[in-house]
């Protein structure tokens, strides 16, 4: 009989590759998503509760009646510009809510939960490539909330024995290979999106945020992990708990960088056409560099990214963006972000 899961925000997108890898893998992935963010036709996997996770009763009921023993924990506001305007907004929606779920799941027996974070808690790294033990200063509050959340595991989990993995990813980008997902926000904040969308005629063109970070080319240096690959490592992640694994905190990452010029150059080869683009100001807060050590990922999950060379990552995801052009509505006026 196989497992099921909650996998809460499953309709978004890192959640609806993770739900497809989670069926591959023999699990049923039972998604709850209120549709805010999420799309309703990336849930193909299994079924969708429409809802909060909020809703205490709701989240009950679904365990109960799904017969869930564990959760992948996606749903969370994440445009890290809004929470500098909004903190409450996120702080309301990213903790609170999520200690409701985190209740209901023990009042029903649940006691594993994969938990998605991020690199922001590391805020501006001293030392580069990052290591899960370096300092975590958060320099917006979308990072805070999600160490927040990353400290309450750990105490749940000395007090209650919840088993837990937070995952810190680095920057999710591509889409899936097989075509049957893809890279859907509004608004599109992601740099290699708004880089298709700029070579698509979509929007007027993409801002290049800073041009003088001491780096080879000025310009800002990401660590991009596929998406494909951050639903593999949820899987491996969701399997060692479950076979009493240690609770972990683990980066998702390459262990490699790319400048935004470099991300525009590969657009530019992929599609064989320039993208227009804009030099801008540096944004307060960008580091010049975000670059993982995977090296404790690797070791405990046996995991290692399988489709994050930056060709692989530009061509997925421009297969999916061009396939929706012809259905995707112009906007050249709303401004990006590199990350």
């Amino acid at each position: 009989m196989k497992k099921a899961v909650l996998v809460t925000g499953g309709a978004g997108y890192i959640g609806s590759h993770t739900c497809k890898a989670l069926a591959q893998r023999g699990f049923t992935p039972v998604t709850l998503d209120n549709l805010v963010y999420g799309q309703r036709e990336s849930v193909r996997w299994g079924p969708l509760i429409e809802g909060d996770i909020a809703d205490t009763a709701l989240v009950e009921q679904t365990l109960r009646t799904h017969r869930i023993d564990s959760i992948v924990h996606f749903a969370a506001f994440a445009y890290v510009g809004e929470s500098m305007k909004q903190p409450e907004k996120y702080f309301e929606n990213n903790v609170v809510k999520t200690l409701r779920l985190l209740n209901a799941a023990l009042t029903t027996g649940v006691h594993t939960l994969v938990f998605s974070s991020t690199c922001a808690v590391y805020g501006v790294p001293r030392v580069i490539p990052i290591r899960e033990d370096q300092p975590k200063r958060p320099v917006n509050p979308y990072g805070e909330t999600k160490l927040f959340i990353e400290r309450a595991l750990h105490w749940l989990g000395t007090a209650h024995g919840l088993r837990w993995a937070a995952l810190r990813y680095f920057n999710a980008a591509g889409a899936d290979p097989d075509g049957e997902l893809g890279e859907v926000h509004d608004p599109e904040t992601h740099l290699i999106p708004l880089v298709m969308q700029a070579a698509l005629g979509e929007r007027s063109a993409v801002e290049v945020y800073g041009t003088d970070y001491p780096t080879p080319d000025g310009t800002a240096i990401r660590d991009y992990i596929h998406v494909t690959d951050l639903a593999e490592a949820h899987v491996r992640a969701l399997e060692h708990l479950l076979e009493r694994g240690e609770n972990l905190q683990l980066n998702l990452g390459t262990g490699k960088g790319s400048s935004v010029r470099d991300v525009i150059a590969a657009v530019e080869r992929c599609a064989d056409r320039p993208v227009p683009f804009r030099d801008a100001s540096r944004r307060a807060g960008d580091p010049s560099i975000l670059v993982a050590d995977p090296a404790r990922a690797q070791k405990i999950l046996d995991w290692s990214p399988c489709h994050s060379r930056l060709r692989q990552i530009v061509e997925t995801a421009w297969r999916w963006h061009h396939t929706l052009n012809a259905s995707r509505p112009t906007d050249n006026t709303r401004p990006g972000e590199n990350t």
